[in-house]
């Protein structure tokens, strides 16, 4: 049977994590709230069966950790963003189709399987023992029961199994990818005109009635809008705020400080040096006892003279680490060194040499040079750092409760957060030009998308009510109101006219240069002959000579039926560009190794095939995309 998952608990780390840590792990307070607030709400459906709201939930925070785990300094803003969000729920939908898939194909994972995979996939190494049962320590740290495990593990199997036979079995045929690699790694011989825009500068003064007709145009007019800003306030409650509404009693202090009397102590530490004659635990017996005669006699020597112990051990000590210091090892602590001499160093008192200490490397004569630590601060010393950390712990405890009556009271007095600030001792937060979008540059909340949707909802914006307690990080739970609302509205003409003449400009001169990008190009068709005198270049995909990628795309689509052949490429606001193609290459040989590039093409195929596959099975299994569609897309709540 499966006895390491029955006999241990926290596995697994890496590629399986999105698959093994369990929703409710992530729930917290917040997935509660959400849960009583609508979180039963059905996002989508697979053969039947509904996801919830506060599973998608689930599942999306679960992605955001384990990307703020890869990426510390992540953007919280991208972490919620709404297609992160759709990520997530398109990945749980994926889930639950696999997993039914492989329900009705009756793939099942035996617990030999499971245990064998344990035992010998390189990527468990670090929770293993090396007689190969798992490490205790390792797995606690990872905070999952084996049921947990053992359960998602037969699932990550089994949903891999369904594609198994696909991706696994993949064959490309050897004249397409042949046909498709050459097309990919094709070079090409071109010449390119350019014609930008600022040659074309001097050519365009535009009037008054262009500026205007610029200004006023719908495509144009949310350029010069001033956005849409707000005055807030909020108050945030977080176990600093606990904290500091909270004390500590003496008892309490006084009972931490006997349970944790270690951390207040300096480790005791001996400073030593020895004699070693080496006579290792496989050397055979006559062996080590002519060792542990040579020791008695040095050690008779020292008795004899103990002010000799440096030079005797630079002479004799056979521990070429310390012989040269005069078999000096300087301070160590209780495990540093192998029991029998650590037995015999800290009972030593300063300047006594030991007698012959017999240990697995051989028999060591030690004499105690020094000693310090072994000292406990007092309890009035460690005083300061005890009171931080109870009244620590006291609001960790705490938090859990006030989050619970902090939520219900910005809901039942909607309309004032004084009332929450003055019963919980908050600071009451005004902040003002507040926006929509998060900005980098701002402390949360403000950067939090959740906490701006909230606040810029219809039931904030228009009533001007309290939103609901969004946490917006690691025990931190916030509530805003907004007092002032300015609308976004465009600006006047007179305020933006330097920036509307000069987009202006901008695009007149871009459409000057683009007509005479078009004019050139026809006449180099009627006349494909003419000699250009610009460099040839030799592009393919994998040097594209720094051209833009809509002149190398053009390029690699230009008809080959008859050189030389002309396409015009417009660039938009970088301008024109006309190119003459002038040889047909064969592939690339910088571009791809040819066995190499054979096994992308396949591999490219089997990921189609997948891909086809579970769109089958999406099919075949009834799941609700209009459901899917409408949840993706909509904000984060």
């Amino acid at each position: 049977m499966f006895d390491f998952v029955r006999k241990h608990t926290r596995i697994f780390l890496g590629v399986l994590i999105l698959l093994i840590i369990p929703s409710f792990v992530f729930l917290g307070l917040e997935g509660y709230s959400r849960n009583s607030q609508g979180g039963n709400t059905t996002v989508a459906s697979v053969a039947g069966k509904k996801i919830s709201q506060a599973e998608w939930d689930a599942a999306h925070r679960e992605q955001a950790e384990r990307l703020r785990r890869q990426m510390p300094n992540v953007d919280n803003a991208l972490l919620d963003s709404a297609e992160l969000r759709a990520q997530s729920l398109e990945a749980l939908v994926r889930e639950r189709v696999m997993l039914h898939a492989a329900d009705k194909m009756h793939l099942v994972i035996t617990d030999d399987r499971l245990q064998k995979i344990f035992a010998s996939d390189p990527q468990f190494a670090f929770l293993r023992n090396p007689d190969g049962s798992a490490n205790k320590d390792a797995l606690a740290a990872q905070g999952l029961s084996s049921e947990v495990l053992a359960q998602r593990l037969r699932q990550d199997l089994s949903m891999r199994q369904v594609v198994a036979g696909l991706s696994g079995t993949a064959v490309a045929p050897a004249a397409a990818a042949s046909a498709a690699l050459d097309a990919l790694f094709e070079q090409r011989e071109v010449q390119v005109q350019r014609f930008d825009p600022k040659d074309f500068l001097s050519q365009v003064n535009p009037s008054d009635a262009d500026l205007e007709t610029y200004y006023k145009d719908p495509k144009h007019s949310t350029q010069f809008q001033a956005p849409e800003q707000a005055s807030i306030e909020y108050v945030m409650l977080d176990l600093e705020a606990v904290k500091s509404s909270l004390t500590a009693s003496e008892d309490d202090l006084r009972k931490y400080y006997a349970e944790n009397q270690a951390r207040y102590s300096v480790p005791e530490e001996r400073r030593a040096s020895h004699i070693l004659i080496k006579a290792d635990k496989n050397t055979d017996s006559a062996d080590r006892a002519k060792a542990k005669v040579k020791a008695e006699a040095l050690l008779a020597d020292l008795n004899k003279a103990p002010l000799s112990f440096a030079d005797l051990a630079r002479k004799n000590s056979e521990d070429p680490g310390s012989a040269q210091s005069g078999g000096d090892l300087d301070f160590f602590a209780r495990g540093a060194m192998v029991k029998p001499f650590e037995d015999a160093a800290f009972k030593l008192k300063k300047s006594e040499i030991s007698g012959v200490v017999e240990s697995d490397f051989g028999y060591h004569i030690i004499q105690l040079t020094d000693k310090r630590g072994g000292e406990t601060r007092s309890f009035e010393a460690a005083r300061p750092e005890l009171l931080e950390e109870v009244r620590k712990q006291l609001a960790q405890r705490r938090y859990a409760e006030l989050a619970v009556e902090f939520t219900n009271m910005v809901f039942e007095q909607p309309d004032s957060l004084k009332p929450v600030a003055e019963k919980f001792k908050l600071e009451l937060r005004s902040v003002q030009g507040v926006v929509r979008t998060p900005a980098a540059n701002v402390s949360t909340p403000l950067n939090n998308r959740k906490f701006l949707e909230s606040l810029f909802g219809s039931d904030s914006l228009t009533n001007k009510r309290n939103t609901e307690a969004i946490e917006v990080g690691a025990n931190q739970l916030v509530s805003g109101r907004i007092v002032q609302h300015a609308p976004a509205h465009q600006l006047p003409l007179v305020e933006v006219s330097m920036t509307v003449r000069d987009n202006v400009v901008a695009e007149q001169a871009a459409s000057s240069a683009r007509k005479a990008g078009e004019e050139r190009l026809t006449a180099l068709q009627k006349s494909p002959q003419t000699a250009l005198t610009y460099p040839a270049l030799v592009v393919s995909r994998a040097q594209s000579r720094e051209l833009p990628r809509q002149i190398v795309d053009a390029i690699l689509r230009a008809p080959t039926v008859t050189l030389p052949s002309y396409v015009g490429v417009n660039l938009a606001a970088q301008g024109y560009a006309v190119v003459k193609l002038t040889k047909i290459l064969g592939r690339d040989p910088a571009a791809s190794d040819p066995r190499q590039g054979m096994a992308q093409y396949t591999q490219a195929w089997a990921d189609a095939e997948s891909q086809a596959y579970f769109a089958s099975l999406k099919s075949r299994f009834k799941v609700d995309k209009t459901a899917l569609t409408s949840a993706a897309s909509a904000p984060a709540r």
